[in-house]
């Protein structure tokens, strides 16, 4: 037995070294040049590109089949900008020698340095990035795609091929949508290595002043390809995501089982976030390299102020699951950071619900509810409530400090809609807002930032304002009920400054954005001339282009108390300010209706 053993070792032996030997002698025997020819006409019979090797390319045999090629470039497609789409200084690629005995192709590793990827897509939603084979003879390259897959070999067919490591190294990707701007990313480095049943994953990049990190592992990125549409499969995710230096853990399973939806149940959680840099071109990344046909509409200005561009739904995904976020602190653009920020999504085909999503900002805490159905339709439903209270002006916007001090802050909503547009969402609202703001003393340069309708209300109703740096508020307060679209204000909105009482009546057609509100300021003395001076002015115009205009009744009103004035020397005037003395209006207390009439626990 030892004796067989032995001559065993040594027949096995010889064999091995033969064909290492013989694989060295074919190996030394090809010509580059004939290889690199090789090369570049598959792939242009594959993609119709063009594969360029302009440097050395060379081979090795020992301890594994190795191919080593420098400055390497592949051509653009025909319409996009430049001539190259990629080039490459140097790219290694490793196979291991023993699996070729079995029809085994095992890739010990793909090193690529010095990548630069120039990727664009167009108005028509195509994208350079998606390679297609080129016509035959006026036959799409996949017309035997039946064959083709009938031909492929099974899951249990022993021939396939698996890569262990992939590895890139100073790499530059440069992304344009359309006309827009150019984005560049740098990848300082990425690396994939295979181990087991997993793979582990480590990605450094740049954009901008921005750095993201990702570290961790996933299920084996072979088995998710050799799986994901034969049978069921189990993907976990255990990853950081590292964003200009602060992270964010995502924890979880994907099952993914032949025709049926993905299901998923991950966890998103932080001690410190920022969102302030949101990583551009997140788009393309889920996509799946096509762009929207709504994405690639160049914008024109809209002429409402709610606009009609298309909301993003057939992004979101068709899956069934849930998605829980837990973040200690997140930092977020232009305002305050928000602490203990809570939420479970979930997900249901096409109905996504956020549930119990609360945080807290400065001394306040907020809650609410979102709902989602049918988002793939022509007429996705959104139902949306919740309330905010305890915050103030100066907290909610972090510019706003040094302009404004108090403003304490009190918000509840019940609203639902439908459409696949904010100008849709709007006109089709039924529900109720309410807003209180209490004492708060207001820079007159953070009022002007508010937008040409809050400026053409507050120069309708103080026109001497603008002489003065400073508002004292007392209060403030809006009702506002919502029938079809329709805002109906009915004395439902009511400020008081340090030296004015206003009230608004009339309503908003959210439909056609059509304004139509009178203006009601009173002096806090009450002494007049006997003239209600507010009484002449009301707001016209659209939500996009706000005017203020001329009350007719207000104009006849008024000139009927003058000419009395004047036939009972000047003792209708004086009656007019004893009533307007007895009658001191609170329109704060008019306005607001209690909270919980609103939405549930706004009190």
């Amino acid at each position: 037995m030892h004796k067989n053993l032995k001559l065993f070792l040594l027949v096995f032996l010889a064999l091995l070294v033969l064909a290492m030997g013989g694989a060295w002698y074919a190996i030394s025997t090809i010509n580059p040049a004939q290889l690199t020819q090789l090369l570049s006409s598959s792939v242009k019979a594959a993609t119709g590109r063009d594969l360029k090797i302009a440097g050395p390319v060379s081979l090795t045999i020992f301890p594994s089949v190795g191919v080593k090629a420098e400055d390497v470039s592949l051509s653009n497609a025909a319409w996009a900008l430049g001539s190259e789409m990629i080039k490459l200084k140097q790219i290694d690629i490793g196979i291991r020698l023993l699996p070729l005995l079995s029809r085994r192709i095992e890739i010990s590793r793909i090193n690529l340095n010095g990548l630069d990827a120039h990727l664009q897509s167009n108005a028509e939603g195509q994208s350079n990035w998606v390679l297609a084979a080129p016509l035959t003879q006026g036959v799409p390259a996949n017309a035997n795609t039946d064959k083709s897959e009938s031909a492929a070999p099974s899951n249990g067919d022993d021939s396939f091929v698996s890569i262990e490591n992939v590895s890139v190294t100073d790499a530059r990707i440069f992304y344009q949508n359309g006309s827009g701007p150019q984005n560049i990313f740098e990848v300082q480095h990425l690396s994939l290595s295979g181990g087991g049943d997993k793979t582990a994953i480590q990605l450094d990049m740049k954009h901008a002043n921005y750095s993201l990190g990702v570290s961790g592992k996933v299920t084996s990125i072979r088995k998710i390809l050799d799986s994901w549409n034969a049978s069921p499969l189990k993907i976990n995710i255990d990853l950081d995501i590292a964003l200009n230096g602060k992270s964010l853990l995502v924890r979880g399973d994907f099952h993914k089982t032949r025709h049926q939806l993905v299901s998923f149940d991950i966890t998103l959680k932080s001690k410190s976030f920022d969102l302030t840099s949101l990583v551009a071109g997140s788009a393309l990344a889920v996509s799946d390299g096509k762009i929207p046909r709504t994405a690639s509409k160049l914008k024109g200005q809209s002429k409402y102020f709610f606009n009609e561009d298309h909301l993003p739904f057939n992004l979101l995904p068709m899956a069934n699951g849930k998605v829980k976020v837990d973040i200690a602190q997140l930092g977020l653009p232009d305002q305050e950071p928000i602490r203990d920020l809570r939420a479970t999504f979930t997900f249901s085909d096409d109905h996504i619900n956020m549930q119990d999503f609360s945080f807290e900002l400065g001394n306040g805490r907020a809650q609410g509810n979102v709902s989602l159905d049918k988002f793939r339709s022509a007429a996705p439903n959104l139902s949306i409530d919740g309330f905010a209270k305890g915050f103030t002006i100066e907290q909610i916007l972090a510019d706003a400090k040094s302009k404004v001090s108090g403003g304490d802050t009190k918000i509840a909503f019940d609203v639902k809609s439908s459409g696949v547009s904010m100008h849709q969402l709007a006109s089709r609202a039924n529900g109720k807002i309410q807003i209180s703001v209490g004492q708060a003393k207001l820079a007159t340069s953070f009022l002007n930032k508010g937008g040409d309708f809050v400026v053409t209300v507050l120069d309708a109703v103080n026109p001497l304002r603008k002489k003065s740096n400073q508002t004292v508020l007392e209060c403030a307060v809006a009702y506002l009920p919502i029938n079809n679209g329709l805002v109906s204000v009915v004395d439902t909105i009511g400020v008081e400054t340090d030296r004015l009482d206003v009230v608004l009546n009339g309503s908003v057609n959210l439909n056609n954005e059509e304004i139509n509100l009178k203006i009601f300021p009173r002096e806090k003395s009450g002494l007049t001339l006997g003239i209600d001076l507010g009484n002449l002015i009301k707001l016209q115009g659209t939500l996009q282009n706000p005017s203020s205009g001329i009350n007719q009744a207000g104009v006849v009103n008024s000139a009927v108390t003058i000419g009395l004035g004047f036939l009972t020397g000047g003792a209708t005037i004086l009656a007019e300010n004893a009533k307007s003395l007895a009658t001191k209006s609170q329109p704060c207390k008019t306005a607001l209706r209690p909270w919980s009439d609103i939405t549930a626990g706004a009190n």
